[in-house]
């Protein structure tokens, strides 16, 4: 009993041990743009780091840029994380543009793959065309001023060229990573993970707050994935699958008021609108544009109503184009919604709203060429005299008839309604067209 319990507490010793002394990196990897779902993917893997005792965070990264509040959250977990934190821009051809380029910044170790680049920080506001606009002089300074200065106090916390640094937000400067490197914009440059692990594993870093501490890198990699949640709502903010959501939903709410008691369409509506709803409560979104999208819809049901030639859908079309394109004010084109989605929403949904409003009003005008609607207004031939009741040839067929007066055989009569089997019809007059 004895030798078994030492047994045991040997095991465990060594267990701690190995832990301690080889204990994993955590890993994430974010390729996309710098938004809400992104800052919370990192947030848990700093916290993931944290309770599983690893010894660093590896963030390989990749992307165009993003929104400013996430970038700044990003950036004061990275400060305070209890493990330090190493960002890579991998593989080559990668970038880490405009908020990347903070975030990079911000690591305790900042390493790039040959071949990949990073800067171009400037803040601008740009059309949904992609255009450059210029807003009032005062008010850019003051978003420039205000980014520089974020940007120096990062530099300069930790150890690296705060001019050249600063240069990247007020000149949109870039540079690729050998020239990075040697701006001292970065500590190392490295081929693959591999390799940069093994050249970082006893060096001493300066952590955020002053202290120092030695990397170990020896243990192995913990690739930290997303949660089904955070998978799910990373698709949802991409704006372009955002737009097409709501542009369903909205459809099949319309569908449903015009066709009331479907029900389905009308489930499927709520859902869809509810899901992009919540999308869009994450996006920076203007309200005015879904006021845009709502009045297409108002267009393209005023047209059931109203004979215009289709001018009510062409306002529809643009209506819902124009909204599209402004619907997400992002900082970069890849946060909005393209103009080509737009177009490929908006075109095929009111040609397709506009057909299918034709062939109803079409309906409405025409009347049934069968059934007991189709009878009434038909004219026929008495086959006997009608003293009220007797037998009239109509619509290819003998009836059994009520006169609404005395009938004689041969004359012309008009049915009037139609009574199960019987139908009524009244005499036609002489000088009355007889319709063929």
């Amino acid at each position: 009993m004895r030798s078994a319990r030492s047994v045991s507490v040997l095991i465990a010793f060594l267990v701690v041990t190995s832990l301690f002394t080889f204990a994993d990196v955590v890993k994430v990897t974010v390729d996309d743009t710098i938004q809400p779902i992104s800052q919370e993917f990192i947030s848990r893997a700093i916290d993931q780091a944290k309770s599983t005792g690893a010894t660093a965070l590896l963030i390989e990264l990749r992307t165009p840029g993003g929104m400013e509040s996430a970038m700044r959250k990003i950036i004061e977990d990275i400060n305070n994380s209890p493990v330090p934190v190493i960002v890579y821009v991998s593989p080559t051809g990668s970038r880490a543009a405009s908020a990347g380029f903070l975030i990079l910044e911000s690591a305790d170790i900042a390493a790039m793959a040959p071949g990949t680049n990073t800067g171009a920080a400037h803040p601008v506001l740009m059309t949904p065309w992609g255009s450059t606009v210029q807003p009032d002089p005062v008010m850019q300074e003051k978003i420039t001023n205000d980014a520089a200065a974020f940007m120096r106090s990062i530099a300069s916390k930790r150890g690296r060229n705060v001019q050249v640094a600063e240069s990247v937000v007020r000149e949109s400067k870039s540079f690729t990573d050998q020239e990075a490197l040697d701006q001292k914009l970065i500590d190392i440059i490295s081929p693959n993970q591999q390799q940069l692990l093994k050249d970082l594993n006893g060096r001493n870093i300066k952590r955020f707050n002053g202290t120092e501490e030695t990397l170990n890198t020896t243990g192995g990699v913990h690739d930290f994935q997303m949660t089904v949640k955070l998978e799910v709502l990373n698709w949802l903010m991409d704006p372009n699958i955002a737009f097409i959501i709501l542009a369903i939903g909205l459809l099949a709410v319309y569908f449903e008021f015009n066709h009331p008691g479907a029900v389905i369409p009308g489930v499927v509506g709520a859902f869809f609108v509810i899901l992009a709803v919540f999308a869009l409560n994450i996006l920076p979104v203007r309200y005015a544009a879904l006021g845009l999208i709502l009045a297409a819809f108002v267009f393209f049901a005023l047209e059931a109503k109203f004979v215009t030639h289709g001018a009510l859908t062409v306002a529809g079309i643009a209506s819902l184009t124009l909204g599209a394109l402004l619907l997400i004010d992002g900082p970069i084109p890849e946060m909005r919604v393209h103009l080509w989605t737009a177009l490929a929403v908006s075109v095929p949904l009111g040609l397709i709203t506009a057909f299918l409003m034709s062939i109803a009003l079409k309906a409405r005008r025409n009347k049934k060429a069968s059934g007991e609607e189709g009878m009434i207004g038909e004219i026929g031939t008495a086959q006997t005299a009608l003293t009220p009741e007797g037998k009239v040839f109509v619509h290819g067929e003998t009836w059994n008839a009520v006169a609404s007066a005395n009938v004689s055989v041969g004359d012309s009569v008009r049915v009037t309604s139609v009574e199960g089997l019987k139908v009524r019809v009244e005499p036609v007059s002489v000088h009355e067209p007889v319709r063929t």
